[in-house]
């Protein structure tokens, strides 16, 4: 695809109609975040990607692997148990407010 000087002046003529001039330079620059954030996380991809690989160990040479204990997590709530929670301490705040508003 060619662009020729006509055609760029026609997309920046529509460019400046839809979005008007005060929002260009914030567009521009949002565009402009987006690239350079684009940009880092393909080079890091590029790095991971050309890290060299290590060599595995035989097992004599391996040191003895101990066993992590994780700690104990909480189950995992529905979405309604968690709104119902959050009313819940939502209210107490409430009550809480109320007294010391009548303090």
């Amino acid at each position: 695809m060619n662009l020729q000087a006509p055609e760029i002046i026609l997309i920046l003529v529509v460019l400046v109609l839809l979005f008007g001039a005060k929002k260009l330079p914030d567009l521009a620059r949002g565009v402009g975040r987006s690239m350079r954030v684009f940009k880092a996380e393909t080079s890091k991809l590029r790095d991971d990607d050309e890290e060299p690989v290590v060599t595995q160990q035989t097992t004599a040479q391996a040191a003895p692997v101990q066993p992590v204990e994780l700690p104990p997590t909480a189950p995992v709530l529905s979405a309604e148990e968690q709104a119902r929670q959050l009313e819940e301490q939502a209210a107490k705040l409430r009550a809480q407010a109320a007294a010391e508003k009548k303090s």
